[in-house]
């Protein structure tokens, strides 16, 4: 069940970075997905070098979401400059 609601707040924080950062973006509601996932990881980390959560705890939603919108921002740096 874990892994399912992982998913779904994947989803949903996935599509609302994209929906925040217009423009292209790398592909369906599988990367949407991982995006939102990856966010959250990157949410939590910086969240805890920040100091605005303890070892252990998990990023909450905004942070899921700042953390996905840095990935895009990353996603579109490499690729502004491959083309």
């Amino acid at each position: 069940m874990h892994l399912i609601a992982t998913v779904v707040i994947g989803l949903i924080v996935g599509a609302l970075a994209k929906l925040i950062m217009p423009g292209k973006d790398p592909g369906g509601i599988i990367v949407t997905i991982l995006i939102g996932i990856a966010g959250s990881f990157i949410g939590t980390y910086l969240g805890q070098a920040l100091h605005l959560y303890q070892p252990g705890q998990t990023a909450g939603f905004i942070m899921s979401i700042i953390g996905a919108l840095i990935l895009l921002g990353i996603y579109r740096l490499i690729v502004g400059r491959s083309t």
